[in-house]
């Protein structure tokens, strides 16, 4: 994909790297090759010493922690986006997160606590950053997310994340609504089943990635570089009219009952 478009000149910010299998990181090294310059977060210390050299490969000219509950490191991630960059094109939103108690319970059990935060992490966090972004869009923009399929259908053992990714999704139709005139585009994709960090934390997922790989028409996985074309060609000016969708790459799982 990068062989067929240009976001030469383009500046992004990518959230959600946490090492070299996560969909973030796929994601930045397509729109990297593209062209573009990205600003790269990494979520504590912990997190540093694995995303630090992803985002050196990347020529990150800024590579910042961001725990999306800190207001003050999100407010001071988007001001060095400011100084830095003058403007912002897309930013790619790709974290979430459930307690594991929660996660791995019915959806009627979970806590009050564990849904806020789930959503909190997961989905406001978006919202939250599509705010900040907004004033920095000047020559319009793209603002992409990523969900799951759960979002739609119910996925076993996916549980309290299914209505959280729904949140998602809808946040992204009302958002694109509502920055549209400013000619900034809301997107989500979702992935089929992949074998990331985050995909780790749900209970028999290598069930998850049989099935899917059976069920799908085009039999076969998807990987890292099947989501970051689509990630560059929708933050792309060849996008520029498609916004409020829910794009999957999951060679055609979606479409099956």
């Amino acid at each position: 994909m990068a062989g067929l478009l240009s976001l030469e000149g383009k500046k992004g910010l990518i959230v959600g790297i946490a090492n070299g299998s996560s969909i973030a990181y796929g994601c930045a090294k397509v729109c990297r090759s593209a062209g573009a310059t990205l600003a790269i977060t990494y979520m504590n210390d912990k997190a540093k010493p694995h995303v630090l050299p992803l985002a050196q490969e990347l020529s990150a000219p800024i590579i910042l922690p961001l725990d999306v509950q800190n207001d003050a490191q999100m407010r001071a991630v988007f001001d060095a986006v400011a100084t830095q960059f003058g403007r912002l094109d897309f930013l790619l939103h790709s974290i979430a997160f459930a307690p594991k108690d929660d996660l791995h319970g019915r959806v009627v059990d979970c806590s009050l606590d564990g849904f806020l935060k789930a959503t909190d992490i997961s989905c406001h966090s978006f919202i939250r950053m599509a705010k900040l972004a907004e004033p920095l869009m000047t020559q319009g923009g793209s603002l992409l997310t990523v969900s799951y399929y759960g979002a739609q259908k119910v996925v076993k053992h996916y549980n309290m994340m299914g209505p959280v990714k729904a949140t998602l999704e809808s946040a992204v139709r009302y958002m694109a609504a509502e920055l549209g005139t400013k000619h900034i585009r809301v997107n989500a994709i979702s992935p089929g089943t992949m074998n990331t960090r985050a995909a780790s934390g749900i209970e028999h997922f290598d069930e998850l990635m049989t099935q899917s790989e059976e069920k799908s028409p085009l039999h076969r996985q998807i990987d890292l570089n099947d989501v970051g074309n689509i990630a560059a060609f929708l933050v792309s000016d060849l996008a520029k009219n498609i916004t409020g969708g829910v794009h999957y790459i999951d060679a055609g799982y979606e479409v099956m009952d």
